[in-house]
């Protein structure tokens, strides 16, 4: 794999999308599961949509949007409850693989990067709450380009920003099977991290690799 940049997606990739209600969200009880996959879906398609329809809402502002909607689809009427969820949104957990991979990278001199549509204070956020500051060279966000991901944009855009000579120098690892769509589109490297263990899709766009989860990205050779 001859790329130096390894640049990972942050939300549902790195960090635990369903932290969130896991931690602060005891109380929506056998409904919890389903608000909190619901919230996911809606954060996504209003990304999608805002885009389609030549619009930009940063993703906090989506990301609570998409609350309202899963907890209004299940009868919830609570703000103490919404804002408990949406601190939480903001400290997720990384998974137990990730500063593992990252370190090792590091030490290997490669450069890490975390490429989002998630706003620079959510991120920022969360890599603090991690403890992940150390282990990454650059944050890249689309707040600049006012797309979300796969634009083609987005990801031309986060190639410049890391400053790699060729899309093909980056590899793209995401656990969102359309992101691996757009990055390979682009001429990423991409690698799919199939965490939940979901059929392909989006024939032709493939990644160059299929892992369960980060550590099997340590054994990746690099140029």
């Amino acid at each position: 794999m001859p790329a130096n940049t390894f640049m990972f997606d942050a939300y549902g990739t790195l960090f635990d999308v369903h932290a969130a209600v896991a931690r602060a969200g005891v109380s929506l009880g056998e409904n919890a599961a389903a608000i909190s996959q619901l919230w996911r879906t809606k954060q996504l398609e209003y990304s999608w949509t805002t885009t389609l329809i030549g619009g930009f809402d940063d993703f906090w502002t989506l990301t609570e949007r998409g609350l309202d909607f899963a907890l209004a689809r299940h009868g919830v009427a609570d703000p103490a409850l919404k804002q408990a969820l949406l601190d939480a949104y903001l400290n997720l957990d990384a998974y137990p693989d990730v500063a593992p991979l990252l370190a090792r990278l590091k030490a290997r001199r490669l450069t890490t990067a975390i490429f989002t549509n998630g706003t620079r204070r959510m991120v920022d956020a969360a890599i603090a709450a991690a403890g992940l500051a150390d282990l990454i060279d650059h944050v890249v966000t689309v707040e600049a380009v006012r797309a979300y991901k796969p634009a083609p944009a987005v990801y031309a855009a986060a190639q410049a920003a890391v400053g790699a000579g060729q899309p093909r120098d980056i590899v793209l690892v995401s656990s969102n099977r359309w992101d691996v769509a757009g990055a390979a589109a682009f001429g990423f490297t991409a690698v799919w991290v199939n965490r939940a263990g979901l059929p392909n899709e989006y024939p032709g766009h493939d990644p160059v690799a299929v892992v369960a989860d980060l550590t099997a990205l340590q054994s990746f050779s690099t140029a």
